[in-house]
């Protein structure tokens, strides 16, 4: 099948899913074409079925913000027209949704149907989405796609309730490639970071306010005064700048490292003991299922679909939002040599349930269905 793919080509979890699945589409013989503004962070290997389109957005002094969403869905008509696509799957409903409409319904006009496949994926429902600016245009794309998929059960839920859909949504979650996220054996990296065996806590996100990476340290700060321990902190975004004064306030800097943006992020995961989740909103937590491939429990808040994810007690313990002192001891109940390597083996057995070969033919058989009823609509 030939297959067009549309998403934010960032560090995101939307982007990083999306990269991957058509990846992972390529190696089993679908041709996978690429299309958005740059290439996709995880876009990083050859595969003679992966094909990447970048849309151009043209500066005109008239306009005031480009105008990516007609960039784009000019784009989508002219790959599905000369690459002679089969389905477009979106990720993210914003702008990708409605621009893929807007392509169909030009596509039409030459006698040619495109089905739409769309995945939400969680602010663009949760926050942006619900914004009254965009709301008619969110609730019209996901009610004129094809088929709707959500990466959690409370997505689906959120969706429903903030939206007027009319159409069913099926749920396939997020996956973790084992092949790549695995324990690997990195001692000399853990000996570089805690030369005297301390435990080694991790943190990885876009640092947005939503993240609560603030609270992150706080539950850091309060594990080190029991128990030795180091605290990484992966990633980048708009409040670094304030966890690094926080950092400098609790005086734990010399305990605490920023590693910024990592492409090899396993590397640090398989020497982590724990990894910490505190999000005030996260749809799935591709994050900590990524840590668990790594044989890492997680300590998460119990926003969204995290309860979906991490089971409490068993890969780890989840929550409430905000509550430090609960997270704090939590963890310390974790980070005890006789529960340690239970929780971890606990951790990598769940992540097994969501391996990327148990996930991608849930979304071949939506494609394969989706597609036959296209045929059926053109036949009729």
């Amino acid at each position: 099948m030939k297959i067009g793919i549309v998403c934010y080509p960032t560090f995101g979890g939307s982007g990083v899913v999306a990269t991957e699945l058509g990846k992972a589409l390529a190696k089993i013989g679908h041709q996978v074409h690429f299309i958005t503004y740059s290439q996709p962070t995880r876009l990083d290997f050859f595969n003679e079925n992966l094909f990447y389109h970048q849309v151009d957005v043209m500066t005109y002094p008239l306009f005031q913000y480009p105008p990516y969403e007609l960039a784009l869905a000019s784009k989508l008509v002219d790959v599905v027209k000369y690459e002679r696509l089969d389905l477009l799957h979106v990720h993210y409903a914003i702008p990708h949704a409605s621009a893929a409409y807007m392509a169909k319904q030009i596509l039409l006009t030459e006698d040619i149907f495109i089905p739409v496949v769309t995945t939400l994926h969680g602010t663009d429902i949760t926050l942006v989405g619900k914004d009254a600016s965009f709301t008619p245009v969110v609730t019209f794309s996901i009610n004129a796609s094809d088929g709707i998929t959500a990466v959690s059960q409370n997505l689906k839920e959120d969706t429903y309730r903030y939206f007027n859909i009319n159409k069913d949504i099926q749920v396939i979650p997020n996956f973790v490639d084992l092949e790549r996220f695995n324990r690997q054996k990195k001692e000399h990296f853990k000996k570089a970071i805690c030369p005297n065996d301390e435990y080694l806590v991790v943190h990885t996100s876009n640092f947005r306010r939503v993240k609560r990476v603030e609270d992150a340290v706080k539950v850091f700060y309060n594990i080190r005064k029991h128990i030795p321990a180091k605290l990484l902190l992966v990633g980048d975004g708009p409040e670094r700048n304030n966890v690094e004064k926080l950092c400098r306030r609790l005086g734990g800097c010399d305990d605490i490292r920023f590693l910024g943006k990592l492409d090899a992020v396993e590397e640090v995961l398989s020497v982590s003991d724990l990894f910490l989740m505190p999000s005030e909103k996260e749809s799935f937590g591709l994050a900590a299922l990524e840590a668990m491939a790594c044989e890492v429990p997680v300590i998460s808040s119990n926003a969204g679909g995290l309860p979906e994810l991490n089971i409490d007690g068993e890969t780890g313990f989840v929550c409430p939002v905000g509550d430090i002192e609960m997270m704090t001891e939590k963890a310390l109940y974790i980070l005890h040599p006789d529960r340690l390597a239970t929780f971890k083996k606990n951790a990598l057995e769940r992540a097994k349930t969501f391996d990327i070969k148990e996930i991608v033919p849930q979304y071949e058989a939506m494609y394969q269905k989706i597609y036959e009823q296209s045929q059926t609509k053109v036949n009729s």
